[in-house]
């Protein structure tokens, strides 16, 4: 398929992981990419392996100077904008809600949430023209202990979908997606060791999730095949909330 043949693509947070797997996939459906990411070093390697299709800018997801540099070089060197996917997201933090710092609420908030508000907003300003993927959590969808502001981020993410996708309506699409545990760096302190085994068989289809297992339905939701999708939450776990608990 080429759904996205001719089109730009903005993607935070995609030096590798989930945001690394949707700008592969966008690529290889025709789209030219932008992506964000702190790291140079990743980002540079992230940009080789999407070939002559990716031009990546580093910098913090909150970082206003960042921000206005992407859409200042996009502006540059495409005069347009036709997705934006908010990947970009932290969790420096384990623990109940009552054992964390307010200094580190306030941080996951700001980039979890407030980022990707800001981005949005900046997007719109630079003429994006057709759709948005939010990039949530499972987490965000009920209580979830050990991540517990991580899951409070991703709820305030959850709403800012909906409200924005009636704001931003008919011109521009919203939507989320919701993953459950999915094998990347942000998640590994859930699976890693012995502990992988015992999380797979929680989910029906007997894996945790792959970043490309999320790549997928942010393309679909992305593409003209969602065209009348907006405000919606696709929830990709393995079939986990299908089974009864209790």
């Amino acid at each position: 398929m080429r759904r996205f043949e001719g089109r730009v693509a903005l993607i935070t947070g995609a030096s590798r992981g989930i945001g690394l797997a949707v700008a592969e996939r966008l690529v290889s459906e025709g789209a030219t990419v932008v992506i964000t990411g702190r790291k140079p070093d990743s980002l540079a390697a992230a940009e080789e392996r999407l070939g002559g299709h990716a031009v990546g800018i580093a910098g913090r997801a909150d970082d206003p100077d960042h921000r206005a540099d992407v859409f200042a070089q996009i502006s540059e060197r495409f005069g347009r904008l036709d997705h934006l996917v908010n990947n970009a997201g932290i969790n420096p933090a384990y623990g109940p809600a009552l054992e964390i710092e307010s200094s580190v609420v306030r941080k996951i908030l700001e980039v979890n949430v407030v980022a990707a508000l800001d981005w949005t907003r900046s997007a719109v300003a630079a003429g994006l023209s057709r759709s948005i993927v939010n990039t949530a959590s499972v987490a965000g969808l009920s209580a979830s202990p050990g991540v517990a502001f991580y899951g409070v981020s991703k709820a305030a993410l959850l709403n800012l979908t909906q409200q924005l996708a009636v704001e931003l309506a008919p011109g521009i699409r919203v939507n989320a997606v919701a993953p459950a545990v999915v094998r990347t760096r942000l998640a590994q302190a859930l699976y890693e060791g012995d502990r992988e085994a015992a999380l797979a068989s929680v989910y029906p289809l007997g894996r945790i999730g792959e970043p490309e297992d999320v790549a997928g339905p942010v393309a679909f939701l992305l593409s003209d095949d969602a065209a009348w999708i907006t405000g919606h939450t696709l929830t990709i776990d393995g079939g986990a909330s299908a089974v009864a608990v209790g």
